[in-house]
């Protein structure tokens, strides 16, 4: 029998309703662990169905599901969409860290406190969202990082819903093992965690995130050379906007491109000006 790669579960990407390979990471997962109450929880739950990590838990493996939407319309379609599933609760309000944090939200159902499965993706507060639980711990846990921050940078937004900058995949991996977790796979926007006890059944001997962190598509790398022109490697590009990081970087003008020390007193000069005019002095 062949070793398990570090990878192997990144291998069994698949999506039926999910993004980029979630289903099929999700399903060998919770296989993986094998006992389950089959319950599971998703915000914002959308319509129930787009881009759902939940939906084929629920359509094809009969699942209970707590589904939480704040947005009123969304809201309508979900309900209407599970209105004749009693194993479905569905919760029209918008998530915060206080009066309707998830912890509270969950109380009000029967859902166990160690229910299998928990999507989180709100495009922002999502690491600040898993750190106020503290009452529930899901066996599985799939949470959104920022896809164009580098692996091995500590970043996390401020506690505020109004900034949508997300978090890196360092950062939630710092989070996810002080609650607990290890690491055991991602996909381009999200990744997974599983609770310790559960980890040796996964085989895996190497869950750094630069083993498991498979798909860098959307990273960019800056760097200069000594004369002061600066290069981008990599994705080159903000994927919401669609907007190329070179049409947003300030570049030296090619008249004040040189190493400092070899330039005429003029050129030096009018490098000073232009870090002045620009407020670009370090």
């Amino acid at each position: 029998m062949n070793k398990k790669t570090n990878t192997w579960l990144n291998e069994k990407a698949m999506d039926i309703h999910s993004q980029f390979g979630e289903d099929g990471i999700i399903e060998s997962i919770l296989a993986t662990i094998g006992k389950c109450d089959k319950w599971c929880v998703e915000f914002g739950a959308w319509d129930g169905m787009y881009l759902s990590n939940t939906y084929r838990l629920i359509s094809e493996n009969d699942y209970h599901a707590v589904l939480i939407e704040g947005d009123k319309e969304k809201y309508k379609v979900l309900k209407e969409r599970f209105s004749k599933n009693a194993k479905i609760v569905t919760v029209n309000r918008y998530v915060d860290f206080n009066h309707q944090n998830i912890d509270k939200i969950l109380t009000e159902t029967a859902i166990p406190k160690d229910f299998d499965f928990i999507s989180i993706d709100i495009d922002g507060c999502d690491y600040h969202i898993w750190d106020s639980i503290k009452i529930y711990s899901p066996k599985v846990v799939c949470i959104e990082f920022n896809p164009t921050i580098a692996t091995g940078i500590e970043f996390v937004q401020p506690k505020n819903f109004d900034q949508l900058q997300g978090a890196s995949i360092s950062s939630l991996i710092s989070l996810a093992n002080s609650k607990g977790y290890e690491l055991v796979a991602t996909t381009r926007t999200n990744c997974f965690f599983v609770k310790n006890q559960f980890f040796p059944l996964f085989d895996i001997s190497d869950n750094s995130p630069e083993i498991l962190r498979t798909d860098n598509l959307w990273v960019s790398h800056i760097f200069c050379d000594y004369h002061g022109k600066l290069y981008i490697t990599g994705g080159n590009l903000c994927p919401w906007n669609g907007i190329r990081i070179d049409r947003q970087i300030r570049q030296l003008p090619r008249f004040l491109q040189g190493f400092p020390s070899s330039m005429s007193y003029i050129r030096r000069k009018c490098l000073g000006l232009w870090k002045k005019i620009f407020n670009l002095n370090a």
